[in-house]
């Protein structure tokens, strides 16, 4: 038996990457039956056949695993924002957050378009929130080799607003892969979805890159499902001043003597993310456990 990363689900075939070689295979049916089918970024065990192909027999335990975008074993998410059209609305972010902290996973912010804005807003929104951000420019190359290092030895997925930048910026990382990018609309301000499927491509030094496709509104059903009381832990800045409230079941929204709305008056959280965890809550609140999606 052969184990290996999958790198591509397309058109019911999965392209398992061995140490020698890339596999087309097909997965066994009982994965489709008992709700557990293979994702791109899982690692698993083939069987080779005599034609070249291969049958995926065993999907390994994963580490963690996304919805949206549906990928496994993730170690960091990079998310590309631009302060330029598009525009990044800073909630898309902080909903990206919140996914990546309940999957334990790292979260990189890259402001992208630095050449063209700075982003000083995004940048100092989420750096002091205690994110790591990096400027990049996929037209200078600046902080370029400053994401390569944050990476190396990870398993990466991309994802951003779609005009962001993304495969340009994953271009640059990986010039072997070609990604396709679309130009912006200037009416609309969004960016075409080049990417129709997660692809993982190896760099070298146990490093993957994923591209994954883009998404543009928040979907509750689309997150895993977790309990409103819980979000208070996915915001890094919330916790110096958890169970420091009056109430012991504060939800830090209009209950007296809360420390992290006071936190806030004095200027110590953001009111962007503050604002963006009270719309999640909300959102959340509202969530049944049936409604959220599995793999």
């Amino acid at each position: 038996m052969t184990e290996g990363i999958i790198v591509k689900a397309l058109s019911g075939f999965y392209y398992v990457k061995t140490e020698e070689k890339v596999i087309a295979c097909k997965a066994r049916g009982r994965f489709r039956l008992d709700g557990t089918s293979p994702l791109v970024g899982d690692r698993v065990q083939l069987a080779e056949e005599k034609d070249g192909s291969g049958r995926i027999d065993k999907v390994f335990e994963r580490k963690n695993f996304f919805i949206r975008p549906a990928v496994a074993n993730i170690d960091t998410l990079v998310f590309i924002a631009a302060n330029v059209n598009p525009v990044t609305d800073p909630f898309l972010i902080d909903r990206v957050a919140v996914i990546a902290h309940e999957a334990g996973c790292e979260l990189i912010i890259c402001v992208n378009k630095a050449d063209l804005d700075t982003g000083n807003e995004l940048f100092h929104i989420f750096s002091s929130a205690g994110y790591s951000v990096i400027r990049t420019s996929a037209e200078t190359g600046e902080g370029i080799p400053a994401l390569r290092l944050a990476l190396r030895g990870k398993v990466c997925a991309f994802t951003g607003n779609s005009g962001v930048g993304k495969s340009s910026i994953l271009n640059m990382l990986l010039p072997q892969a070609q990604i396709p990018t679309g130009e912006v609309s200037e009416r609309l301000g969004r960016g075409k979805h080049t990417t129709r499927h997660v692809e993982i491509f190896p760099v070298g030094e146990n490093t993957f890159i994923a591209d994954t496709p883009g998404f543009a509104s928040f979907e509750i059903q689309m997150m895993q499902s977790f309990a409103k009381e819980d979000l208070q832990y996915d915001f890094p800045e919330f916790l110096p001043y958890i169970g420091k409230c009056r109430f012991a079941d504060c939800a830090h929204l209009k209950e007296p003597g809360c420390a992290v709305r006071q936190a806030l008056a004095d200027g110590i959280i953001g009111e962007s993310r503050y604002a963006s965890y009270a719309r999640l809550y909300d959102l959340t609140a509202k969530q049944k456990p049936w409604d959220s999606k599995t793999t």
